[in-house]
């Protein structure tokens, strides 16, 4: 996996960015009378200053904060969660990504640019033939698994994933239809139905699988994430059409996510990413529970208890994926040591 080498700082595209977002807010809202609606939902833009940091310190885009608040707390439809996830991640997650790309910190292109093709062709799929098929209260669960998976995967595994150093380094092409395949899974499926998750599962492979250490496993799920937000938002406004609301919380949440996914990006250098992924694991499981309890009635015990065991299948999914990523570390370390034997070496092995 190529990685950007350590190279002049461009903070400037960055500010550049932020001058061209700033200035179309304002004009939206001072010219086109957004103002109103902006103030109206102040609410998901206070919920956003925290959901910004989480989605540029974390694997988790801001949608991780973003979609419970809306569904659980606002008790809004679990579609519009979905849509704001896609719209409000454009905006922090894009602009988050600017400012990775603008530091040159290293990324996981091989594997990122398969998954950017993946999530090309399987986002507008899902989009269209995926998440019109799953009922409301599928799409909360769904969230509230996948999420919880991913907290419980970190409560028990942490110290082991923030330990990794570098990253393997395997065949460029492997990397990249592997991602190409992440991609193509994690876009047509979770992303399309949630608005988020493909930054999840290419974190997982990243730290399960090529043990990459987090300084370019979360970057490169920013990536991922920024893409797959700009290209849902996208396909949705001109395929399906956005949720009601979604521009509203928007207008409110925007300026926001602009600076303070970047500022995740920035501050977890400072404090370290660990206590960050564990306060966010806590959070993770905690909205399993809150959907759990808040949709008993809809639920029921089988309901709950086919909830629980898709939590048990992803953990199982990661400890297979970490067992294949421990062989596949064997395999290029015994390649590796064998290739730098020479024969006399080897004829004493021998003799």
């Amino acid at each position: 996996m190529s990685l950007l080498p350590a190279r002049k700082k461009y903070y400037w595209v960055w500010f550049l960015w932020l001058a061209a977002f700033y200035s179309t807010w304002a004009w939206l809202n001072f010219g086109l009378g957004g103002w109103a609606a902006a103030v109206a939902h102040w609410p998901i833009a206070a919920a956003m200053a925290m959901g910004s940091y989480v989605a540029g310190s974390t694997p988790m885009g801001g949608g991780t904060v973003g979609f419970p608040v809306l569904v659980l707390f606002f008790d809004m439809p679990a579609t519009l969660g979905r849509d704001f996830s896609f719209a409000v991640q454009s905006i922090g997650m894009t602009s988050a990504t600017i400012f990775i790309l603008a530091r040159r910190q290293p990324l996981a292109w091989s594997l990122l640019k398969g998954a950017m093709l993946g999530s090309l062709i399987g986002t507008p799929f899902g989009i269209f033939f995926v998440a019109p098929f799953i009922p409301e209260l599928w799409i909360k669960v769904i969230f509230a698994v996948v999420w919880a998976s991913f907290g419980v995967l970190h409560l028990y595994r942490i110290n082991e994933i923030a330990g990794h150093s570098g990253m393997t380094e395997f065949d460029e092409r492997w990397d990249f239809r592997l991602g190409l395949k992440l991609g193509l899974g994690a876009g047509a499926t979770v992303a399309a139905v949630t608005g988020v998750g493909i930054d999840m599962v290419i974190y997982a492979a990243l730290v399960l699988l090529t043990r990459a250490d987090l300084k370019i496993a979360i970057p490169t799920s920013v990536v991922i994430m920024a893409f797959t937000s700009v290209l849902g938002i996208a396909v949705k406004a001109i395929g399906p059409g956005v949720q009601p609301g979604v521009y509203e919380n928007w207008l409110a949440a925007a300026p926001v996510v602009a600076l303070g996914a970047p500022l995740g990006v920035f501050v977890v250098e400072l404090i370290g990413r660990k206590p960050t992924l564990l306060f966010v694991a806590v959070l993770c499981v905690g909205q399993f529970v809150w959907t759990c309890v808040a949709e008993r009635a809809a639920l029921g015990l089988g309901g709950i208890a086919l909830a629980l065991a898709g939590v048990l299948a992803f953990l199982w999914g990661f400890e297979k994926l970490r067992a294949w990523g421990a062989e596949l570390v064997g395999e290029r370390r015994e390649a590796a040591t064998t290739k730098a034997a020479t024969p006399e070496k080897l004829a004493t092995e021998k003799a």
